[in-house]
């Protein structure tokens, strides 16, 4: 097996990405079919509403983090999983329910939303600190890589089963067909063999929140790391707003090109998280590099001309906001504590997907006053700022100076100085 795939050698997880890739594809499914009644069923195309709902799916995911992370220490990751998982598939099947009996109103989707983000924010964490629990230390970007292959995997076919299925029998049969996908990672996780599992240390006690907090503002590396993070999720990953209203305001598409459009997008997704898998070690070299594409890539969906240069265009978007993602998170569980690995990572969660309440209904206001290619002008703004503002930080923490040498011919070099090192140097 091809040092890509290595984590796959691992029982406890393939079974688990074998259900995972099932369930994705249902909740990409189901994500689709959520816009589209937003947008279509419950209001005349309006894109604030479609922010708030955005919004109110992650708002638990900064309001619970903290709960959340020591959740995630305290008990076993695997069955706080499993009810997660159970509480999520029921509000799908609650929503599908809605829909088909044709009771459905507006603020039933916020109520749905709230209840199923508010089961994710504890499931994320717990999910996240698993796989350094399935797979050893020197396999984990690997596997995070397979998981984000996973996700996106099925956000490239997810999507357009959607569109289709929404065109041939409506949303609701796409709600419900979700919620049966949810079986899927549920049957995954009971069938593990818990003997193989490598569990970290629980933490017991008070003050478990308060330890994790700590632990985060002694770690300037970290932080750095959030911060992009922050942005990059606040601004740039809202394109369940921007690509709908791209697609139906700018291009006059319906949900079949709409549903493309996500499968295209995840094409690169896919391939920026398989790419992630193959590295040893994750950077921050790559980590600036994957952001300032990134915001080249979303300044270019905002000038696009045509709906095909805009779908094109999502390719290597996708591979940058993977690529983002993958190192990004790598890199904050390859250098936590074990024992506090689950309050570090609910933070991390709760900084990457608890801006997006911030930033849904400011893009959502953005799309509704100004037009949607403002929505992607103001994510390239703000992602090219934070990669300039954090370059700007580690030359001057790493004492590093740009020189131009002229021996002869003219070249930029890069030169570090002494400097005492952080309590942990950012590599």
């Amino acid at each position: 097996m091809s040092a890509m795939f290595s984590s796959l050698r691992i029982r406890n997880y393939r079974i688990y990405a074998a259900g995972g890739i099932v369930s994705n594809t249902g909740t990409w499914m189901g994500r689709v079919a959520q816009d589209w009644v937003v947008l279509t069923e419950l209001t005349n195309g309006s894109a604030q509403a479609l922010g708030i709902v955005t919004g109110l799916q992650f708002l638990p995911m900064l309001l619970l983090a903290p709960v959340a992370g020591a959740v995630s220490d305290r008990f076993a990751k695997r069955r706080v999983m499993v009810v997660t998982q159970s509480v999520m598939g029921l509000t799908a099947a609650l929503m599908g329910l809605l829909v088909l009996l044709g009771v459905m109103e507006l603020w039933h989707m916020y109520l749905l939303a709230l209840l199923q983000g508010s089961a994710a924010a504890i499931d994320a964490p717990a999910r996240q600190a698993f796989v350094s629990e399935m797979v050893p230390p020197e396999q984990l970007t690997n596997a995070v890589g397979l998981n984000s292959a996973s996700f996106h995997g099925g956000r490239l076919i997810g999507p357009a089963v959607a569109g289709l299925l929404i065109a041939w029998f409506g949303t609701g049969p796409t709600f419900l067909i979700n919620a049966a996908t949810f079986i899927a990672v549920i049957g995954a996780l009971v069938a593990m063999d818990p003997a193989r599992l490598t569990p970290a240390p629980r933490s017991k006690g008070k003050g478990r929140i308060r330890e994790g907090l700590a632990y985060v503002r002694h770690r300037p590396d970290i932080m750095l790391i959030m911060a992009l993070i922050f942005v990059h999720g606040t601004f740039g990953m809202n394109f369940q707003i921007t690509n709908a209203l791209m697609s139906t305001e700018v291009f006059d598409k319906g949900v079949e090109e709409y549903g493309l459009v996500g499968s295209v997008m995840a094409i690169g997704s896919l391939g920026g998280a398989l790419l992630a898998a193959r590295r040893e070690r994750p950077r921050l070299r790559y980590l600036l590099g994957a952001m300032g594409g990134f915001s080249v890539c979303t300044l270019l969906l905002g000038l696009a001309p045509t709906f095909e240069v805009f779908t094109v265009t999502l390719i290597p978007t996708g591979l940058c906001a993977l690529t983002v993602m993958v190192t990004a998170n790598s890199m904050v569980q390859l250098s936590v504590d074990p024992a506090v690995r689950g309050r570090v990572m609910a933070l991390y969660l709760a900084v990457f997907m608890g801006g997006t309440p911030l930033g849904s209904p400011i893009i959502g206001w953005i799309g509704d006053q100004f037009g949607a290619r403002w929505t992607m002008l103001m994510a390239a703004f703000m992602c090219g700022a934070a990669v300039l503002a954090a370059t700007i930080y580690v030359m001057r923490t790493d004492n590093i100076h740009v020189r131009i040498q002229r021996d002869g011919r003219r070249r930029l070099t890069l030169h570090r100085g002494p400097v005492q090192p952080l309590p942990e140097r950012i590599s």
